[in-house]
């Protein structure tokens, strides 16, 4: 099975919660994770799979337990074409730059050349209070595209 790495960025918790869900789903099936609360670029590195789980804060902006992971890779020039990952983005629709954090690190991904399994998974914290449970069947799904 994979070596995958999950990567979070939180301020209040959510994230962290969804990513140990996702954390506990993974290793259901047999998968090698580990959990990244503040992960650098040298663990990131590690990785042919990862997940980001992040919320969004201010204007659109990354937590600051993630935004220096983003920043290193940004300015890195990391071309990184073996990569797969996931990403789960968390947000509230209420405001303007709605999962902003997570679009913005998806669009980093892709100018690196990282391969995107599945699609972007937004939860909306207005419609979705408890976002594990939408987030858990997106885990599953994930977990069986990287399999293939």
């Amino acid at each position: 099975m994979a070596q995958i790495g999950i990567f979070v960025g939180t301020v209040y918790g959510n994230a962290l919660l969804v990513a140990e869900e996702a954390e506990n789903i993974l290793r259901e099936r047999g998968h090698d994770v580990t959990l990244f609360e503040e992960g650098s670029l040298e663990s990131w590195q590690r990785y042919q799979h990862v997940l980001v789980v992040t919320s969004t804060t201010g204007q659109g902006d990354l937590p600051d337990t993630i935004a220096p992971l983003y920043q290193a890779l940004r300015d890195g020039g990391v071309y990184q074409p073996t990569l797969h990952y996931g990403l789960i983005a968390l947000g509230d629709s209420s405001y303007d730059h709605f999962c902003g954090a997570g679009r913005k690190f998806d669009a980093l991904l892709q100018e690196t050349g990282a391969q995107r399994s599945g699609d972007v998974l937004e939860i909306d914290a207005t419609e979705n209070p408890e976002p594990e449970v939408v987030a858990c069947p997106w885990v599953e799904a994930w977990a069986q595209q990287i399999e293939v």
